[in-house]
């Protein structure tokens, strides 16, 4: 019983440190802005991961394609590993750090907007797609823990949660990415 309570007050104190930083939530803020632009001008949101965070990109992919809490059309989202005929392919092919990035030369237009979860900020895969994202002038938002790593320089915005634990950051990611999806639908919907 007391490991669960210390467990979920690990939580809690996350979150709590979110709540806190106003310079976090100050870029979320600005993310949910960027987003209901892109949305505005027909641009579209992807999402990648690996693991766990490639669960919860898919999550919050299908939150926008979908609906968060109103009834409304569809957003154009996407999460990109979803399709497991070209993520093998290519895999296979050209190596596992190669499958967002070739995938967003493919598809991803100026304007459109690449969000990269990763608890480490340094998967391979989500660093090469965002470098190949901003070559083709789209939007980076990075969802790590507290460091960055690699997308701390690469991202156009930084949502890094202040924490080294991967299953908290997780935790985190989602709350964060539930908000993001909450105020982006109201602003987007009036």
């Amino acid at each position: 019983m007391e490991k669960i309570k210390e467990i979920i007050e690990s939580s809690i104190n996350v979150k709590q440190q979110v709540l806190q930083n106003e310079e976090l939530l100050n870029t979320i803020n600005k993310v949910i802005d960027e987003i209901v632009v892109a949305f505005r001008h027909g641009k579209r949101v992807y999402f990648c991961g690996n693991g766990g965070s490639a669960a919860d990109a898919q999550h919050l992919a299908a939150e926008f394609s979908g609906r968060f809490y109103k009834n409304r059309r569809a957003l154009p989202a996407e999460a990109l590993h979803c399709n497991t005929s070209y993520l093998t392919a290519v895999g296979n092919d050209y190596g596992f750090d190669v499958i967002y990035s070739r995938i967003i030369e493919g598809i991803g237009e100026k304007g459109d907007l690449l969000v990269g979860l990763s608890t480490s900020g340094n998967s391979a895969n989500i660093v090469k797609a965002f470098e190949a994202a901003r070559q083709k002038e789209m939007v980076t938002i990075g969802f790590t823990g507290i460091t960055g790593g690699a997308m701390k320089s690469i991202s156009n915005y930084l949502i890094n949660v202040p924490s080294s634990d991967t299953p908290r950051i997780q935790e985190s990611h989602i709350m964060i990415g539930h908000i993001v999806c909450q105020l982006v639908e109201e602003k987007y919907f009036v």
